[in-house]
């Protein structure tokens, strides 16, 4: 089965394609840029991507190339995940534009794919966006990006109940893992490589960190099920759904023996509560079906940062 992934060059994009190319789907992957334009981790993610999927560069999503790609090619599934994600932490967000960017042609996109056999949708949404997942209420959007993601989902489910195409949900909470974005979990290997004590700032929040292979293994079993149960549905997947105290000293506890580092942390006084206290996905994972090996996956974690100069 043909899948058209969009973002493929952000953390979890590349593992999407990695895991879908693995059950058997043929990915093209449409960038916002040229191949060449990618620096640091994301550049050497866009590299491996073309291990695993047809790259195509130039070719954002909406744009005159994305609608002469549909025109050349068949896709059984669009696969949405990418998404306006620049200064997403600020309050000064661009919601309108992010929203305008993220779903711009989408009527006509549908239209265009149905007509070569589009079998379902599978959007990309956010735990932290208005009312999805499991926390303290109001469940409000975390931030305009967060609210930028809400209304675009809305806007792609409209559109896909009115030409009756299923429309699949996958939200992601905090994926973790190798060709991951310089955040939280690299900053905790930079401090402990560099024999230093790694402060933990927010540790009473309550979050949902994640295998980021997991999360794609689990992503690409619901792509499937989307298109072959022609329905549409929501997936949360679950990983360690704690406080970020908690996740910090398991990500610690699992490093020393296989680094031989220290990995010592200081949980400080929380003083910051500008985020909801908790949110966290909702559908647990049965990793047994997947054949996913946890131990694996922390081995895969402590290789890649090991390598890392």
């Amino acid at each position: 089965m043909q899948v058209l992934l969009t973002g493929a060059s952000s953390f979890s994009g590349y593992w999407f394609a990695a895991k879908l190319k693995a059950a058997g789907f043929a990915v093209v992957a449409p960038l916002r840029g040229s191949t060449f334009a990618y620096g640091g981790v994301r550049g050497e993610r866009v590299q491996k991507l073309g291990e695993v999927a047809d790259i195509i560069g130039d070719c954002p999503f909406g744009s005159a190339a994305f609608m002469g790609l549909l025109a050349g090619r068949n896709f059984d599934v669009l696969c949405h995940h990418a998404a306006r994600v620049a200064d997403y932490r600020s309050l000064d967000f661009d919601i309108a534009g992010a929203v305008a960017e993220n779903t711009n042609n989408v009527r006509l996109i549908l239209e265009r794919m149905l007509r070569s056999g589009l079998k379902a949708v599978v959007f990309t949404g956010s735990v932290f966006e208005t009312n999805e997942g499991a926390g303290n209420v109001p469940m409000r959007a975390f931030s305009p990006y967060g609210l930028s993601k809400g209304l675009t989902a809305e806007i792609f489910r409209h559109w896909c109940l009115h030409y009756k195409v299923p429309f699949g949900k996958f939200l992601i909470a905090n994926p973790f893992g190798p060709w991951e974005e310089p955040r939280f979990c690299a900053y905790l290997m930079q401090t402990w490589r560099a024999g230093k004590v790694a402060e933990v700032r927010t540790p009473t929040y309550l979050r949902d960190n994640i295998h980021v292979d997991l999360l794609a293994l689990a992503y690409a079993g619901f792509v499937r099920r989307t298109i072959e149960l022609k329905r549409s549905d929501r997936y949360g997947p679950m990983g360690y759904a704690e406080t970020q105290g908690a996740f910090s000293e398991r990500y610690a506890r699992e490093m020393r023996p296989r680094l031989g580092l220290e990995c010592r942390l200081e949980l400080k006084s929380q003083t910051d509560f500008s985020e909801p206290l908790a949110r966290i996905n909702t559908h647990p994972v049965d990793t047994a079906t997947l054949g996913w090996s946890e131990s694996k996956a922390w081995d895969e974690v402590a290789s890649y940062y090991r390598d890392r100069t």
